[in-house]
């Protein structure tokens, strides 16, 4: 199957960072083959379809560096709380209830609404694995929807005291061999759907269970992703624990490389920005997570002025509400100018690397997604820019960044498949997923009794 992605508005994040108009894109079963003129391309190229692309923005699809799927049914539960009492009176608890057709819902209806708003590459951070099969109900929904990307074996080996359900920690063994059962049937070979391995954090793994996933990823070469400095309480916790900061000890322990995406990183210091730096991490940059928390602003523009890799994540819909990348796009750039007082400190251009191509390398996957280029995968979005939000138009990159609202897109193609086209997710019914996922969030929360937060009393001002 070839088609031509013709006459668009086209952002190709190449590395001269090229964006042309009325430019065609030619894709060849999975990969891109040519950039260049309808004309030329159709040819070249004279059985191929052609989808016309005139007056919208072609661009790649973007990566979602971090979610948690599940809490796609928890969404607007955990409103202005901190962390800790985020997870132990609402989160927590809604895990220990979480069945398999619930976690096989919410990520069909995560996988969804990823594809809607642009998304082509999502890191699941499934860390429940209370009942057998949820990582598999997972890796399900991406395959129906087509998605690509990353399911990672989440794992807790403690925390009761600090408000972990005993019921969702395991042993170390328990939960690696839990996640080398699952790379060994999911990366035997090169595919779209990939598991990888994510000790949760640092007050809720043991020192042996991460030297273990260390190891674990050295023999399989599996994605590694863990939380890092997300809140001060992370920070306090691996002082006393450890007399030192959580790069720290990881860095210590030999923890660290170029195959680690360290999510959110919000307490990171100089001198842990230089440890990551050092060992060449990636960074998950969560901005309307770490704002809706509360747990702070973190130091990207250092990390970047660094050499960091930061890609950008939603983080799970508990702590973000949606899944959106265009909204972390706005949130990444304007958090820090304000912080800063800067209004060139994180630009425009810069919001889109992160969410494009950045995104890419921090997951692993640079060299064959992330860019519009010949020989790479086709994973491509296309955005009708005609709306009234995004218009007038002077700079696309501009439009998408500060003015789109993320229901713009109209056609994803991943895997030179179309996922979606024009505005219909393809090979899966999504309002009857819409409608199983409400069902199922108000039976879980009705089962957790964190239906109890549904039925808050006005709150003008919190007490």
């Amino acid at each position: 199957m070839t088609t031509i992605l013709a006459d668009g508005w086209l952002i190709t994040m190449n590395p001269a960072r090229d964006v042309l108009e009325a430019a065609s894109v030619c894709v060849e079963k999975d990969r891109i083959v040519a950039i260049g003129t309808r004309d030329k391309l159709a040819r070249a190229h004279p059985q191929a379809e052609i989808v016309d692309c005139g007056g919208r923005i072609v661009m790649p699809g973007m990566v979602n560096t971090h979610t948690h799927l599940f809490q796609t049914l928890l969404k607007g539960l955990g409103d202005d709380m901190a962390l800790k009492e985020w997870f132990s009176c609402m989160t927590g608890p809604s895990a220990v209830h979480l069945t398999t057709e619930d976690a096989k819902v919410a990520a069909l209806h995560g996988c969804i609404e990823s594809l809607r708003s642009g998304v082509t590459t999502l890191v699941d951070f499934n860390y429940v694995h209370t009942r057998p099969g949820m990582a598999e109900a997972t890796i399900e929904a991406f395959e129906e929807t087509g998605i690509r990307g990353f399911v990672c074996r989440g794992f807790m080996t403690c925390g009761e005291a600090y408000g972990v359900p005993g019921v969702l920690i395991e042993t170390p063994s328990q939960a690696l061999a839990g996640a080398r059962a699952l790379i060994e049937k999911q990366n035997r070979t090169p595919g779209r759907v990939r598991a990888g391995i994510a000790p949760c954090m640092i007050w809720t793994v043991e020192e042996e269970a991460l030297r273990l996933a260390r190891r674990l990823a050295d023999e399989t070469g599996a994605l590694l992703t863990t939380h890092v400095a997300e809140t001060s309480f992370e920070i306090e916790e691996a002082n006393r624990r450890y007399g030192r900061t959580d790069t720290e000890f990881l860095s210590d322990i030999s923890f660290l490389g170029p195959d680690v995406l360290a999510v959110h990183c919000v307490q990171c210091r100089s001198r842990d920005i230089r440890v990551l730096r050092h060992h060449d991490v990636k960074v998950s940059h969560n901005p309307c997570s770490n704002l809706y928390l509360g747990s702070g602003i973190p130091p990207i523009p250092e990390m970047l002025a660094s050499g960091i890799t930061v890609g950008l994540g939603s983080d799970g819909p508990a702590s973000s509400n949606n899944h959106s990348l265009f909204q972390a796009m706005k949130f990444a750039a304007l958090l820090q100018k304000g912080a800063h007082r800067d209004p060139t400190i994180l630009t425009a251009e810069k919001a889109i690397e992160m969410a494009t191509i950045d995104g890419a390398h921090a997951v692993g996957l640079g060299n064959e997604i992330g860019s519009i280029e010949p020989g790479k995968k086709a994973d491509i979005i296309v955005i009708d820019a005609s709306g009234p939000s995004m218009t007038p138009i002077h700079n696309p990159v501009s439009a998408l960044v500060y003015s789109a609202l993320g229901n713009e897109v109209t056609d994803v193609m991943v895997d030179g498949r179309f996922a979606m086209r024009g505005g219909a997710i393809l090979g899966v019914l999504d309002t009857a997923i819409s409608a199983a996922a409400q069902t199922h969030a108000d039976a879980l929360a009705r089962r957790a009794g964190s239906d109890r937060f549904r039925r808050r009393g006005w709150r003008s001002v919190a007490i």
